[in-house]
């Protein structure tokens, strides 16, 4: 067999895998279109008249804006109970002093001494937990596809509709000061920035003490409409420490004096949003979707009354992207085009001195213009392709419908309003909570067919030892199938100051950790031909003397024969290729079994509650392992018979010095 061909049906059989991989992928992970429509003040969300209260209102839109000015506090990795005082404690832990309780206890204090301007709410994230993926749904208000987490390293420009897209649209002055992922997310969206590398995790300090050298002064002058800052010490010190090292009291009790800095200089046209973008787990990490990792803190406070009850004993859990309706109404813009979050009624209702009918008339027309919003963006979503349940769809359009009909009829009918207002918030809310369960049940939905047809498989014995070493080598280094157990360290080795703005070196070098073990054994997959060859016996070996030559053996000394050991492979150059065939279809098909089986495991258990925790990133982790072991198989074949050539170049040069 030539070299080529070995080379080229070997590359054949990697491709059918890829391709098996690929169509499994295009049915098990989660996909959605992204849709580049945005709205706009001149195109109200949905027929009839624009709500109560706001028609000839400067600056209004959908909505009169009941703030001039928001500043959004975004502390990286906020757990819900990092805003706990100090006598709460962590469920399943013993009720001990944990050192991140009770630190953010100007939360606390303003919740009594004002219940009527603040709010703590636990902030309910959507997985993946990581943070391009929470900034996407904190900005658009819809809901990043698990795929997405790859390019948590290499952020790019939001295409869909968000709130930083309609700011800057409305002519409002945004400044960021942070995490520079937001600077690939918005490129040339803020009217000031001030952006600091994110990807240092053992930093703790750069970047915060970077956002205080300007907060203060950019607050104090004014110029600015929305002020964000997102620090990331918090986060940092969950990944190089751990939530209940020292460190992390320090970096809470840090904020904690920020966020009493901000309440001091805030003024009555402002709101101050304080806001997790996800949890952590015991060990600091995140990326999955435990308890502790999708529960986030959410603070909002305002220097004039805003809510018209005092706060709940156990705050509210919402969903985080009901965020971003939220602060569109309130700072009169419009709700972005693809957001399926609900809108917080409370906030609309008019503070403690408004009037019960007028504060639940004000949430129903937030809560309507919000549902109009959701159902034109369902009926362009289903337009456009068939994601969404024909079935559910339709059943949430009669229910939006009546929704509306009863809303239009509350505005023509006050007198008579006031005891189907409660039904008809009830309704908007039963529309606005089933479309959002909708999307996540449709985007979620898994192709039977196509993860069917993904999975082949090649009908020859398995190099199994080998292959499972690789398995054993990447479990006994520490490493794991899941997210949270990634060792993100290695991308500082040989660089303990950074990388700067380079992505792509540091995730080179993450992914060489996690997968060295594949490359390895791949690579080395050619050699266990040569092994059985490398354990001649070094010792020399006898010919065989014929009966009756004792006494002449005696005589004269015998004659020696080295061990030819892997130099016999040169008898049969032909075979030798296609021995080098044989091994590489044997090792791709143990490789095979391995992804089939995770194939099978994600198929028969995608409704498992585990489905994106265990069995979706080890299927992931599994894909990944397979084109890297594929790969570093054909380069350790090539290898073999680029050195193969160059030792049949010198036998050739060697029989012909030894014919002159």
């Amino acid at each position: 067999m030539q070299k080529a061909s070995v080379l080229l049906f070997l590359a054949w059989v990697c491709f059918l895998f890829y391709a098996g991989i690929a169509l499994f992928t295009s049915g098990f992970l989660l996909t959605r279109l992204e849709l580049t429509n945005h709205s706009s003040c001149q195109e109200p969300p949905g027929p009839g008249s624009l709500p109560w209260g706001s028609q000839g209102k400067p600056g209004a839109c959908w909505m009169a804006s009941r703030f001039s000015r928001v500043v959004l506090v975004l502390i990286d990795a906020l757990r819900f109970d990092f805003a706990q005082p100090q006598h709460s404690h962590v469920p399943r832990e013993p009720p001990v002093s944990l050192p991140f309780l009770g630190k953010l206890s100007s939360l606390q204090r303003i919740l009594e001494i004002q219940p009527h301007h603040a709010r703590l709410y636990r902030s309910q994230v959507d997985p993946p937990t990581t943070t391009m993926q929470r900034l996407k749904a904190l900005t658009t208000g819809s809901l990043p596809t698990f795929i997405d987490a790859g390019s948590n390293f290499a952020s790019h420009a939001i295409v869909e509709d968000n709130l930083i897209k309609q700011l800057t649209s409305a002519g409002r002055r945004v400044v960021f000061m942070g995490d520079d992922t937001w600077k690939d997310l918005f490129p040339g969206a803020f009217s000031k920035a001030f952006f600091f590398p994110s990807f240092n995790v053992r930093d703790l300090d750069t970047v915060d003490n970077g956002i205080l050298e300007h907060l203060y002064p950019t607050m104090d002058s004014g110029e600015w409409d929305v002020l964000i800052a997102h620090f990331l010490g918090v986060d940092h010190c969950g990944h190089k420490h751990g939530p209940h090292h020292p460190e992390m009291a320090k970096k809470l009790s840090q904020m904690d004096q920020v966020i009493q800095g901000l309440v001091e200089r805030l003024e009555n046209d402002t709101l101050l949003v304080v806001a997790g973008d996800h949890g952590m787990t015991t060990n600091g990490d995140h990326g999955g979707d435990s308890e502790l990792e999708v529960s986030a803190a959410l603070f909002l406070y305002s220097p004039t009354a805003v809510f018209p009850s005092t706060p709940p004993e156990e705050p509210e859990v919402i969903p985080q992207v009901s965020l971003v309706p939220t602060l569109a109404l309130l700072l009169g813009l419009p709700i972005p085009f693809g957001n399926i979050g609900e809108v917080m009624a409370e906030l609309f209702s008019g503070g403690e001195d408004s009037q019960p009918h007028s504060s639940a008339l004000a949430q129903a027309s937030a809560l309507h213009l919000n549902a109009q919003q959701v159902s034109r963006f369902l009926h362009t979503y289903s337009a456009a392709t068939q994601d969404l349940q024909a079935k559910e769809l339709h059943q949430l359009q009669n229910l939006f419908s009546k929704a509306s009909a009863d809303y239009q009829w509350l505005l023509q009918s006050p007198k008579g309003a006031e005891a189907t207002l409660p039904t008809v918030i009830a309704e908007l809310q039963q529309f606005l909570r089933g479309a959002r369960a909708m999307c996540i049940e449709s985007w979620a939905r898994f192709s039977l067919v196509r993860m069917a047809g993904g999975p082949f498989t090649v009908p020859w014995q398995a190099v199994s030892a080998w292959a499972l070493m690789a398995t054993q080598t990447f479990y006994s280094t520490g490493h794991q199938p899941v997210f949270p157990a990634i060792h993100w360290h290695a991308a500082f080795v040989g660089f303990p100051e950074g990388h700067g703005s380079c992505t792509w070196l540091p995730a080179l070098l993450v992914g060489a950790n996690t997968f060295a073990s594949h490359l390895l054994f791949a690579v080395g997959c050619p050699l266990l031909l040569l092994w059985p060859f490398l354990c001649e016996s070094q010792g020399l070996r006898k010919r065989q003397q014929p009966p009756g030559n004792e006494a002449d053996a005696r005589v004269r000394p015998e004659e020696e024969e080295e061990p030819l050991m892997e130099m016999r492979l040169r008898d049969a150059p032909q075979h030798f290729y296609a021995a080098l065939l044989q091994l590489g279809l044997k090792y791709l098909f143990i490789l095979g079994i391995q992804i089939l089986a995770c194939a099978l495991a994600a198929s028969i258990l995608r409704r498992h509650l585990m489905v994106w925790k265990v069995f979706a990133p080890k299927f992931i982790f599994e894909a990944v392992g397979f084109i890297v072991s594929s790969v570093g198989l054909l380069l350790g074949i090539a290898l073999v018979m680029r050195v193969d050539g160059a030792v049949s170049s010198w036998f050739r040069q060697l029989f012909l010095a030894q014919q002159r």
